[in-house]
């Protein structure tokens, strides 16, 4: 795990773009099926939830989104609001229906079926960089952020490699803690101070 004393947010986003870029494809493949079988090992039958969907860099969620379809669970997708800086929620019944939309994530635009945040009980959550007590960097925008803030009921998932674990990521008041990071090889529990 690398060291992050007193580093800026935006020197651990670069540092933790070039550790995630030095993963080959078939490696970030393999540790994505870890990740998502690690993940569906802690679900249950809560539905439904919210997944993201993956960047090519990302833990791959094309496989889980299209796992818990096919055994019938409930699940819903985030669109993108760039104007409002938010995201706008959808079911999603047929991964044939995402295109690549806003930041080149898929999303269902065209076909969406409007999700309400009060119906969903777990959200699985993309992760830069992470430490083991849950506070997460993202990309910078904090479409996440301001979106669990308004929505504290919500159980915090974060997907992530192993490799993006840091010692501390810098935090402020408006950041969210995931409450499970689940990495290839953990289940980080994440726990209050």
């Amino acid at each position: 795990m690398p060291e992050t004393p007193n580093i800026t947010k935006a020197a651990l986003r670069d540092s933790a773009r070039r550790t995630r870029s030095a993963l080959t494809p078939a490696r970030i493949t393999a540790m994505s099926e870890q990740v998502c079988s690690n993940l569906l090992g802690i679900l249950d039958d809560t539905d439904p939830l919210m997944v993201y969907m993956s960047k090519p860099l990302e833990v791959h969620t094309h496989a889980l989104l299209a796992d818990l379809l096919k055994k019938k669970r409930r699940v819903v997708v985030p669109i993108i609001e760039q104007e409002t800086r938010s995201l706008r929620l959808s079911y999603i019944r047929d991964p044939d229906h995402l295109i690549e939309s806003t930041f080149h994530v898929l999303e269902p635009i065209g076909n969406e079926i409007p999700a309400q945040p009060e119906e969903i009980k777990i959200v699985i959550v993309p992760i830069l960089a992470f430490d083991r007590r849950g506070h997460r960097l993202g990309y910078g925008a904090g479409y996440y952020d301001r979106f669990l803030s308004a929505h504290p009921h919500l159980i915090k998932i974060g997907l992530a490699f192993s490799c993006q674990e840091v010692a501390e990521v810098p935090a402020e008041q408006n950041d969210v803690r995931m409450d499970v990071v689940i990495t290839e090889r953990d289940r980080i529990m994440c726990r209050d101070d």
